[in-house]
C-alpha cells in the first residue's frame, strides 16, 4: 500500500494554477494531493527548509519572472536532496528548443498544457495515473 501521491506546481500564472487545482480537486484525496507554488524562488525556499515534506513529482511551468523553469529545473538538479525528483515541464511552448533544452537538463518529461479545460483535465487524470503507478520506493507506506 502506498501513500497518495504527493505533487507540487510551480508556476507564476494564478489562472493556471486555479485551473490545476480544480482538476487536482476532482481526484479523491486518498489518490494525489496537490501543492502549488507561484515562483521558483518561492518553491525553492519551500523545498529546502529543513522540515520539508518533499513531493513525489513536480510540475514546473518554463515561462515565469525572476527564474524561468529551466533555471528551477537546473537549481533542482544541482541541490544534492532535490536532484533525484521526477520534474515534469508543463508548458504552452511547442519549440523545439525548449523541449530539447528541457531533457538536456534532465527533465524527467515534457507536457503540453492544453488550452481546453476538457483536454486539461484528461492530461491531470492521465497525469496522475502513469504518476501513481510509477515505481517510487520513497512512496511505501
Amino acid at each position: 500500500m502506498s501513500r497518495p501521491l504527493r505533487v507540487l506546481l510551480i508556476d507564476d500564472s494564478a489562472a493556471d494554477r486555479f485551473l490545476a487545482e480544480e482538476a487536482f480537486s476532482l481526484t479523491d484525496d486518498l489518490i494525489c494531493t496537490l501543492t502549488t507554488a507561484a515562483s521558483g524562488p518561492e518553491a525553492l525556499a519551500r523545498l529546502t527548509s529543513p522540515d520539508v515534506i518533499l513531493p513525489d513529482v513536480v510540475l514546473l511551468d518554463i515561462n515565469m519572472p525572476l527564474m524561468d523553469g529551466f533555471a528551477v529545473l537546473s537549481a533542482f538538479k544541482a541541490d544534492p536532496v532535490l536532484h533525484l525528483l521526477p520534474v515534469v515541464m508543463f508548458s504552452t511552448s511547442q519549440g523545439e528548443h525548449d523541449i530539447a533544452h528541457a531533457y538536456t537538463l534532465q527533465a524527467s518529461a515534457y507536457l503540453l498544457k492544453s488550452t481546453h479545460f476538457h483536454t486539461f483535465l484528461e492530461q491531470i487524470e492521465a497525469f496522475i495515473s502513469f504518476w501513481n503507478r510509477a515505481s517510487l520506493p520513497h512512496r511505501r507506506v
